[in-house]
Parts: structure tokens; sequence; C-alpha cells
């Protein structure tokens, strides 16, 4: 039976009361928590695809992606109050749905993750490698700085960032959360330093047509888009650490997730206003006079850049690193390359982070008996999960080889959208099949805002390209075949064994630490 095999919520929250957080999180912190988390890394990567996709219209991309978090959250903020235990929409599942759709939330997890981690680091070597020719007056060979996808055959920079990153996890390497909202100010501080220098400057006849490719341009945007906003779930799992929840989580996760969606708004209006965001052509002929649009992300859109940049006529749908490459357009070529500068070294703290949910996730998949043991194998001398940190370092590296930006961000966008509506479906289900356990963050108006996250949750998705939901569907097959064939007769709960495993065991990697310091990891053993 699909709804096989629940696991006991008691037996979940045992763990939990032994972790129990101090409340002294308010309305502001949740705030600044959420922006800390949310900011920066999307909008970084992902300006030139979503102009590729929407034109102009990707302005309304920000506020359709916002809208879908913020429902979305709204319900992971029940949940994550009320499960406050690692493993998050994982355990969450396994607790309401069961086995079978929990395999397949975690499963799908390792997309968010892993593909997400790879995303970040090809956008972090466009920042990178841009910063480098612009500095040093040379010229980078694309076929070692680009995958095959992108005109080029291996991307060796996105490739050593990520091994880099794997090492410094291997040798137990922790952000800490001072040094992470010093990384969260530089990347707020060169955005808003963008803003500054770009709206001034803005012609608004840039702005027309608005919608080249009509709302299924915009759609499809949005769905590029949602990238940018992932990370807010940090403010959803600090539920249990709030003051009076009721009233401080929305305030927090609406208010963090309006701001965000602003400041996004501006940074694509500069980048609008100042160079145009067309989408680039089969032929160079605009949309309006009959041009058909190139696929993001594809050998025949890398072929036509090529040709527009030999012509000297590039656009910011062609540039790797869109937000510099627009300064040094409106003759700010040095506070371009300190917007580089500041991606290069935000970016890789986001890429640990990423590298480091990957772990905990597989690491209370193996705990419960659906992977292998040798997973949460505890290196003798850095007591890291080494072999698990290792594999995942190796798939983010050849992902981030030979994948460009935003094929990579979709992927981790299916996986991340199919776990948030299974979460929203959680909620519902338990609010009438537990309704008396202690809720200490209820969401608001939950026969409203459930369906409209899920609804959303499926638009988006189905906003995708077809490949991306096709690879989807082999990932997903995949893991049912694995689930089936190895988890299934595997399992701790299949096999009567329901009792969890204290969260703070020896060798259980800790959570990523929360953007703000003298804030608890939420929901989880401090970094």
């Amino acid at each position: 039976m699909i709804f096989g095999r629940v696991k006991s919520l008691d037996a979940i929250l045992a763990t939990a009361e032994k972790k129990s957080l101090h409340r002294s999180l308010g309305a502001f912190q949740l705030t600044m928590l959420g922006i800390g988390a949310v900011i920066g890394t999307g909008i970084f990567v992902l300006t030139a695809e979503a102009a590729q996709k929407a034109g102009p219209g990707m302005m309304l991309s920000f506020v359709i992606a916002g809208f879908v978090c913020a429902v979305a959250a709204l319900c992971y903020a029940e949940m994550a109050a009320m499960v406050p235990v690692s493993g998050s929409a994982y355990t969450y599942s396994y607790a309401v749905m069961g086995e079978l759709i929990a395999w397949m939330v975690g499963w799908a997890l390792i997309l968010e993750y892993a593909v997400a981690a790879g995303a970040v680091s090809v956008g972090w070597s466009g920042y990178v490698v841009g910063l480098i020719e612009h500095t040093f007056a040379m010229d980078i060979p694309d076929l070692l700085t680009r995958g095959p996808f992108d005109g080029g055959m291996v991307n060796l920079p996105a490739m050593l960032i990520a091994g880099l990153v794997t090492w410094l996890l291997v040798i137990g390497t922790k952000e800490s959360a001072s040094v992470n909202a010093v990384l969260v100010l530089i990347k707020v501080a060169a955005l808003t330093l963008f803003i500054v220098l770009a709206l001034p400057v803005m012609n608004m006849e840039k702005f027309t047509p608005f919608a080249p490719l009509g709302f299924s341009g915009i759609s499809a945007a949005a769905a590029s888009i949602f990238f940018a906003y992932v990370g807010f779930d940090a403010v959803s799992t600090a539920a249990e650490e709030t003051k009076n929840p009721q009233r401080n989580m929305p305030i927090g996760l609406i208010g963090s997730l309006a701001i965000c969606t602003i400041f996004y708004m501006l940074v694509a209006a500069g980048v609008i206003g100042t160079v145009g965001a067309q989408p680039v052509t089969e032929t160079g002929i605009p949309i309006a006079q009959g041009g058909i649009a190139l696929a993001p992300g594809s050998t025949a859109l890398s072929a036509q850049c090529a040709a527009l940049a030999a012509a000297g006529t590039e656009a910011v749908t062609c540039s790797k690193e869109a937000l510099a490459w627009t300064l040094r357009e409106i003759g700010w070529p040095q506070i371009g390359n300190l917007l580089g500068l500041a991606a290069g070294l935000a970016l890789p703290s986001v890429i640990l982070m990423m590298m480091f949910g990957q772990t905990r996730i597989f690491f209370v998949m193996s705990r419960d008996g659906l992977l292998p043991a040798m997973f949460s194998k505890v290196h003798p001398t850095y007591k890291t999960p080494y072999v698990i940190t290792i594999m995942t370092g190796v798939f983010v590296a050849l992902f981030a080889a030979f994948f460009p930006v935003g094929i990579l961000a979709d992927i981790s966008n299916s996986g991340t959208l199919f776990a948030f509506a299974a979460v929203s479906i959680a909620v519902m289900m338990l609010r009438r099949t537990d309704p008396n356990r202690a809720r200490p963050f209820r969401t608001p108006a939950i026969l409203f805002t459930a369906p409209v996250a899920i609804a959303g949750c499926m638009y988006l998705f189905w906003s995708l390209g077809v490949e991306t939901k096709l690879m989807f569907v082999g990932w997903a097959t995949l893991g049912l075949i694995v689930y089936f064939a190895y988890s299934r007769s595997r399992s701790h709960v299949g096999r009567g064994n329901d009792g969890d495993v204290p969260e703070h065991d020896a060798g259980i990697p800790p959570q990523p630490v929360p953007p703000l310091p003298g804030a608890h990891t939420p929901g989880g053993q401090d970094a």
C-alpha cells in the first residue's frame, strides 16, 4: 500500500525532546534570518537564464516564484514546529504519508541539494573566470571553462571549487555564523551597489516588448527563478525557537520573501533598463518580427552568442556573469570586477551549505535503513562522514563540469517543488488524522494556503522544460527501483524497529549554520 509503513510521530518527537531550544527569535530576527538564507545566489547566476525565457517579463517571474514560496513556507513552518528534527521534508513525509512517499521525497531532495550545489559551482565559475579575464586582460579558452552544452568541453573551475568544498567538508570544516553573516553582507552590499549604479541610467524603452514570449515565457522563467528563493526553509525550521510563533512566523516568512522579491525586481529592472533583456533569436531578428527564441542552455544558443560576440554585439542573455557584465557595459568596469569578486567570495559558502545538507539527508536515510550503513562511515581522524561526502562531491563536480547553470537549476527545482508539495499535503493530512497534537505554529487558513501551495508547486513544475520533467521522471523511476530492490527489505520500520537513533550520536554531521551570529542552527544540532 502506498501509505503503508508510517513512522511513529512519537518516536520521532522523543528524539526532539532531548534538544528543545530556547525561544529567542522575534519577527525582526526571523526576517533577517530569511534574507540572509535566501539573498544572492539565484540572482547572481540565473539573471541571463530568466531573460532568455521571459525577456523583461522576468520581473513578474520573481513575484510568482516568491508567492509560491510564501504559501509553501507557511505549510513547511507548521511541520517544522511540530516535528523539529533533522531530515526536514523527508522526516515529515515518513511520519504522515509513509515510507514509500518519504523515500521519494528524500530521493528528490538529493536533486535539490547535490544538483543545486553543482549549479552554484557553475555560477561561481562564470564570475571568477570573468574577473580573472578582465583584471589581467587575458583570455581563458571556453573549452576549459564551459560544458559541452555551452560551447566548451569541460568546466574546470566549477569542478575545482566543488572538489575544494568536498575536501573542506571531509577534513571537518564548519562555517561560523559570523563568517556567514559577513558573506551575506558582501552579497547584499554588492547587489545594492548594482541597483544604485544601474537604476539612474535606465531607459524605459528597453522594457518593450515586456513579454516577448507571452505568459508561458514568464511562467518558464518563474520555474527557474524559484531557485533564487531556495533557502527560505531556514526560517520555517526556526519555528521551534521563535517567540510567539503564531504572530512572528508569518511576519518573518512573508517579510523576508517580500524584501527579497523587491530586491530581486530592482536588480532585474537595473539589468533590463540598461542593457536590455530581449531573448536571443535564431537569426537575430526580434521576436516581434517573427524571430524564434533559442532554448536556454542549448548548443544553438551558445553558437549564436559566439556569433554576436564576434560581431561586437553581445547580449546579457549570453553572459556567464550577467551583473558584472552589465556594470562593465554601462561604464563601471572596476565596480563590475568588484561585484565579480563578491560573487567569488560568497558563493562557495552556499555550495558548502548545500553539500552539508546533502550529507544530512543521506545520513538520516541511512540511519533508517533505507541506504547502506557504509554511508554513515566516520573518518577515524577527522570524525566526518567521509564516504558519503566524497560520493556527493564527485557527483557535484561531474554535474558542474558538464551542464550549464540553467539546466542544473531547473533539475534542482524539480526535486524541491516535489518535496514542498509533499509537505503541504502532509500538513493537511495531519490536521485530519491527528487534530489534537500540539502545534506551536498553525498554518493560517490551511484549507486555502495548503491547496494553493500544492497548486503553485505543480504549476511551477509544469512550467519547467520537457527535458527537465523527463529527467525527474527518470530519476524518480530509478528511485523506485532502488527502493523495491534494496531499501524496502532493509528498512528499520519495515522490520518493526521504530526506535530512532538519537540525533546527537557521534559522527552525525551538524546542520548548516544559520546566517546570523548568535542564533542556533534551526531544528538541529549546532555546527
